[in-house]
């Protein structure tokens, strides 16, 4: 029987220690992801590889990660399985075992392509398990899972620069003890999957429901838009804020690493606190003002000192950030019986975007400058404007389980 798990009784509680344990699962996950991405100059100077092979060690991770979320989510909307997000995990725990043995590219290739499709299985499962563990609280619930994220991806770095760097490729072994442990927190996260499956099914009739499906594909245009503007933009600033800041303002490596800490924080804090918000004025509102609000700040960035550059950045991570989980609740509203197929997408869309945007970008910034880039990508945020045409979605009907609808 398949369940449809599009939405939960506003009544039932919310089970805050499920988001724990899946927004710990997630910090594990992408602390993981993140260190793949940090640990290329080691293998470049290990195998003397040239920055193409680097590139298609990124296109074997990226395109499992990105492209197989949609795969899963779609086939784990018809056959759910508890115990996936420990299988996902799995696999990236055999893919940084390969990591720390490979003696030759290919090897490398298949290590990389393993560890995307962790996290490929790991996405999709993992935003369903959050919005089945919300108790109609949605966007909160988002914002647990996605906090987990964002500080693993700041971690990642911190580690691979502790660990491995000096230590070298066999140190990598050491981290697939983090994959073994989010592999034993996501078996306890399967059990209560289980135990949730087996009650009633729940019926929602939501407003993706009544509206035509010209104007579904509009809405769904309009957001995989402003999902564009908003990781073209995070992508010049992680990728490149430091080398950014070195230029315009001549600021030493450490200070400018202190200024991209500050925006991760601020990121996590915006990831956080955007959901909640959208449960209390709307979605719509949360990614209008999150998304084209914060075109100001991005417009005035590249003509300010170093000290309001910071101010400017950290509001601008945080605007930014809190737009993520209030368009993926609002995209799962939008199709209700969808929420792996949804989550996959746009969490695939998030990936495969940033690595798009930091390969174009670098290679705008080698034949105009990286100052120049930042202008043109001041204008990114504009593209906010689309959201006029996001319809107002309703609140869901009131529930009803199966065995009530049959009765009636």
């Amino acid at each position: 029987m398949e369940a449809n798990l599009a939405a939960r009784p506003q009544t039932s509680k919310t089970a805050f220690k499920v988001l724990g344990a899946i927004s710990f699962s997630h910090f594990l996950n992408d602390t993981i992801q993140s260190l793949m991405l940090a640990i290329y100059p080691l293998f470049k100077m290990e195998f003397g590889l040239s920055f193409a092979q680097i590139g298609m060690i990124t296109l074997a991770f990226q395109f499992t990660a990105s492209l197989l979320q949609p795969v899963v989510g779609f086939y784990t909307d018809r056959h759910p399985k508890p115990f996936s997000l420990a299988i996902g995990m799995g696999c990236t725990l055999i893919g940084l075992l390969v990591l720390s043995m490979v003696a030759s590219f290919p090897a490398v290739l298949l290590a990389a392509a393993l560890v995307g499709t962790g996290s490929a299985i790991f996405h999709p499962e993992s935003a369903r398990v959050a919005r089945m563990a919300s108790g109609g609280q949605h966007g909160l619930a988002q914002s647990i899972f996605q906090v987990g994220g964002n500080a693993g991806s700041a971690t990642g770095p911190l580690l691979a620069a502790w660990i491995v760097l000096p230590y070298g490729q066999r140190s990598i072994a050491g981290f697939s003890l983090i994959a073994l442990l989010a592999m034993i927190v996501l078996i306890g996260v399967g059990r209560w999957y289980r135990q949730h499956q087996r009650k009633p099914s729940i019926i929602s009739r939501s407003s993706g429901d009544a509206l035509p499906s010209l104007h579904v594909a509009r809405t769904l245009t309009v957001l995989i838009a402003l999902i564009f503007s908003k990781f073209f933009y995070l992508a010049s600033i992680n990728s490149y804020l430091i080398f950014y800041l070195m230029h315009q303002y001549n600021l030493d490596t450490k200070s400018a690493q202190y200024h991209l800490f500050y925006f991760l924080l601020s990121v996590a804090a915006g990831s956080l606190l955007g959901g909640p918000i959208g449960d209390r004025i709307g979605r719509r509102q949360v990614i209008w003002v999150s998304i084209l609000g914060v075109a100001p700040f991005t417009l005035f960035l590249p003509y300010v000192g170093p000290d309001l550059s910071v101010a400017l950045t950290m509001i601008i991570g945080f605007m930014l950030a809190s737009a993520f989980p209030a368009i993926l609740v609002y995209a799962q509203e939008l199709f209700p019986g969808k929420i792996g197929t949804v989550s996959g997408l746009f969490f695939g869309l998030a990936f495969g975007l940033a690595g798009i945007g930091a390969a174009v970008l670098g290679q705008l910034a080698d034949l105009w400058g990286i100052v120049t880039v930042y202008k043109i990508c001041a204008f990114l945020p504009l593209i906010g404007l689309l959201a006029v045409f996001l319809p107002n979605l309703r609140q869901p009907a009131p529930l009803t389980t199966a065995s009530e609808k049959t009765k009636a």
